[in-house]
């Protein structure tokens, strides 16, 4: 695994050093903020490849700093940290466009794997530009047009989709989705790939019709 350039914003300065640490120690390289202003004047450079984002901070707490970076145009990966686990607290993080979500106390090795997960999770292709009727999309600038016009997606809306492209013509069903695009189970009761469909659909405007509902299945593109 290649090393990433990980900003952990937590409050906790004992947590955050041995956390940095540990991160160091496996390769990667660890900057630290200590509240959630500071987080997100240093996440908004673009120097990183993944944020740890606590949820309870200083100043500004962690879903508005996952708020901002996303308003901000922001793509770095979010692992949200919290001792919340509600199935609210899980749905609230991820609408503020965190990629994952992540309870306290946690072990090392179950936070190195998500980190590992975030950082080699892209679509399958070579890199090329993807189309299908009027959207295009880029997945190395991270970037979707419909008709030449740029469309504004959050980080887990654009995997969404290129996600549905990759797969052109099959069908994914929601947990499928589910796996491919977080990485972690939810409650089956969430209906996270419906929502962020929803999201989809309503950004790419009429050029949302080529994601196709697949009644009592999941969802495909380019059938």
């Amino acid at each position: 695994m290649r090393t990433v350039r990980i900003l952990l914003i937590e409050d906790d300065t004992r947590l955050s050093a041995l956390v940095s640490d540990r991160l160091r120690g496996e390769g990667h390289t660890a900057q630290t903020a200590a509240d959630g202003v500071e987080g997100l004047r240093l996440a908004s450079s673009g120097r990183f490849d993944l944020a740890l984002v606590d949820v309870m901070l200083p100043g500004l707490d962690g879903l508005h700093v996952a708020s901002a970076l996303r308003e901000r145009g922001v793509t770095t990966p979010i692992l949200m940290l919290t001792a919340r686990d509600t199935v609210d607290d899980r749905v609230a993080g991820l609408r503020a466009g965190a990629d994952d979500y992540l309870v306290k106390p946690f072990a090392f090795a179950e936070l190195v794997a998500r980190i590992d997960a975030l950082a080699r999770r892209a679509p399958r292709t070579d890199g090329g530009v993807m189309a299908v009727g009027d959207v295009r999309l880029d997945p190395r600038a991270r970037r979707v047009t419909v008709h030449d016009d740029t469309v504004e997606l959050t980080a887990k809306e654009f995997d969404l989709l290129a996600c549905l492209m990759d797969h052109r013509g099959r069908v994914l069903s929601r947990v499928e989705l589910k796996e491919l695009v977080w990485d972690f189970s939810f409650d089956a009761q969430t209906k996270v790939v419906d929502l962020y469909v929803h999201y989809l659909r309503r950004k790419l405007g009429a050029a949302g019709d080529i994601i196709e509902t697949v009644r009592g299945v999941g969802y495909v593109v380019g059938r």
